[in-house]
């Protein structure tokens, strides 16, 4: 398995794009509430391809795989360590967490069905995968603006079917409504306020923007500052700057073990 400098280990080198990782995708206390609720029962957790630590939860004990040098670094002093490791090979024995969560990260393992599987195999219990259903990626608005963006974004992120036949047992999914003040900076965390995504620090914050060309990226932010202030954003999408949730293609996957 090829790894970067910085040791990332899937199709986005944070060691290139994650150093204000912290600062933009923090974690949001409303999707944090159904993360936990789909872990509830659980004391012990293993967290896999953990990032700076986003819904670990203070209620389980929490234990962090993390294959990049620069996510583990940013992670807060109020958490454990992470170790660095990678989904496809987790360093435990079977049965070894009451539970096992992933969030924003199937999309990115170089071998999706490997990395669930050791999922399944180091949890006693259900294994919560939050994410994206790709089907939905590019009903989103910014596709107007970023198509060929937006269309290999869908292409990454693994099909809902792939996951669930991938993870077996009981399988679960629940849409994910998006608050308006999302504090996590994912592309639809900014559905109704567009102005966030001029910042250039917010986009290398959404690993979306590093897979077209730095050209073709500031032909997309051009289109879309020129929208936003000739009033067309608006004129169109301006509805959402006023709605409280907007339902896109954020999905929480829950499987547990077959009995």
């Amino acid at each position: 398995m090829a790894r970067t400098t910085d040791g990332s280990a899937g199709d986005a080198d944070y060691g290139r794009i994650g150093a204000s990782y912290a600062d933009y995708r923090r974690p949001d206390a409303r999707i944090a509430a159904v993360m936990e609720q789909a872990l509830a029962g659980a004391r012990t957790v293993v967290n896999v391809g953990a990032g700076t630590g986003s819904y670990e939860s203070q209620a389980f004990e929490v234990t962090a795989v993390e294959p990049s040098a620069t996510m583990r670094s940013q992670r807060s002093a109020h958490l454990s360590p992470a170790i660095d490791a990678v989904a496809e090979a987790l360093p435990f024995p079977d049965d070894a967490f009451d539970a096992a969560m992933t969030t924003y990260s199937v999309h990115q393992w170089s071998d999706l069905k490997a990395g669930l599987r050791e999922m399944r195999r180091v949890s006693r219990g259900p294994v919560v995968v939050l994410g994206g259903d790709p089907d939905r990626v590019c009903d989103y608005w910014l596709h107007e603006y970023a198509p060929r963006m937006m269309e290999i974004e869908a292409r990454r992120y693994p099909s809902i079917r792939e996951i669930a036949d991938a993870l077996g047992g009981t399988v679960e999914v629940t849409q994910v409504p998006i608050p308006f003040d999302c504090t996590d900076g994912f592309i639809e965390a900014y559905y109704g306020r567009p102005e966030r995504l001029l910042d250039p620090e917010a986009r290398k914050a959404c690993s979306a923007w590093s897979f077209v060309d730095e050209q073709l990226a500031g032909q997309y932010v051009e289109a879309l500052r020129e929208a936003i202030e000739s009033g067309a954003w608006d004129a169109r999408h301006g509805h959402l700057r006023d709605q409280p949730y907007y339902d896109g293609s954020l999905v929480l996957i829950r499987a547990l073990p077959e009995q």
